[in-house]
């Protein structure tokens, strides 16, 4: 597994998303199995782990912790605060990141992840109620403390990414980004270039979509999957939006590749200081995610994609009302 470089951190090309295994987009996985699931990521080269104290609450966190331990120090976690959840119900109770949250957070975190730092700490959403200097300041002081080696800002628009950055140097920005959302391409990619921000973009499988798996008929239990409120998964979306992965088919025949693999190797063609973190609940997944190193995209190749793309219209956004509230203004 090649190594990439988020501002001065060395991770992984390829990271692996915790999230799925606790909740989000299907049932959870029992215990041992994302234990097995993380473990043979890191057998694969996976240096670059993702988790968060919101999905489960807590659960995926005290996986990591306890599947990692071994190979801690051979290892980069990334971890996120920014959400109020009862420690006791697990209640979530809506965005928080005042800087009392923070720190006990931290120290919750810290706790489940068995470690006693965090390599890798983000903003998960931004806060309207505080400040992005006083936010950046906490996590400043808590890197000077040795509780924290790097600041990162998860779905940050381009004026927030600089006000953060004028006070704590921000490692890494972790937004939406793969073939079908683009939104951040104006604003904030540029951004991150001139700032020497490296980027991290999750669901960079649309959330499972781009895997050419998902057909029309698919349905999603509210119970355990976020994209049965998504207007771009109800079947006339997923219907309309076919063209694209009809597009990453004909690639992925060319490449003797997947759809997924081809829509990974996309991103990492975007940019060398972008590392995409795709998630899955199963290990062959992980492995054809994976493959996506080994393929080359060549000018041409991206030339092609590009202006076959530019004739797609993408039906349905990339998310609920509610979740697409929580996120900054991209422009």
């Amino acid at each position: 597994m090649p190594h990439r470089k988020l501002g001065t951190l060395e991770v992984s090309a390829l990271g692996l998303g915790c999230m799925n295994v606790a909740w989000a987009y299907g049932p959870s996985i029992d215990k041992q199995a994302a234990i097995a699931l993380f473990r043979r990521a890191y057998d694969l080269g996976v240096r670059f782990f993702d988790t968060a104290e919101i999905y489960g609450p807590f659960v995926s966190e005290e996986v990591v912790g306890e599947a990692l331990a071994p190979m801690r120090d051979r290892i980069v976690i990334a971890t996120k605060f920014g959400f109020d959840v009862d420690p006791v119900t697990r209640e979530r109770r809506g965005r928080s990141s005042r800087p009392e949250h923070v720190r006990r957070s931290v120290e919750g975190s810290l706790r489940r992840l068995r470690t006693d730092r965090i390599d890798l700490l983000y903003q998960h959403r931004i806060d309207p109620n505080v400040p992005i200097e006083d936010v950046a300041g906490t996590v400043k002081e808590l890197i000077a403390e040795g509780k924290v080696k790097h600041f990162g800002l998860s779905e940050a628009g381009p004026r927030t990414i600089r006000r953060a950055h004028a006070v704590q140097r921000v490692t890494a920005v972790q937004n939406e980004y793969s073939l079908w959302s683009r939104e951040l391409e104006p604003a904030v990619i540029p951004t991150c270039q001139e700032l020497g921000i490296g980027f991290v973009p999750w669901s960079p499988l649309g959330q499972g979509y781009l895997s050419g798996t998902i057909t029309p008929a698919a349905r999603f239990d509210p119970k355990n999957d976020l994209r049965a409120g998504f207007p771009r998964f109800s079947p006339e979306a997923l219907a309309a939006n076919k063209p694209v992965i009809d597009l990453l088919r004909a690639v992925a025949r060319e490449k003797n590749a997947t759809p997924a693999q081809i829509a990974l190797a996309w991103l990492l063609a975007k940019k060398p200081w972008i590392v995409p973190i795709p998630g899955t609940t199963k290990i062959a997944h992980l492995e054809e995610n994976l493959g996506a190193v080994g393929v080359v995209l060549a000018t041409r190749d991206l030339e092609r994609i590009e202006t076959e793309f530019s004739k797609i219209t993408i039906h349905g956004a990339r998310s609920s009302p509610e979740v697409l509230s929580w996120s900054d203004e991209m422009t």
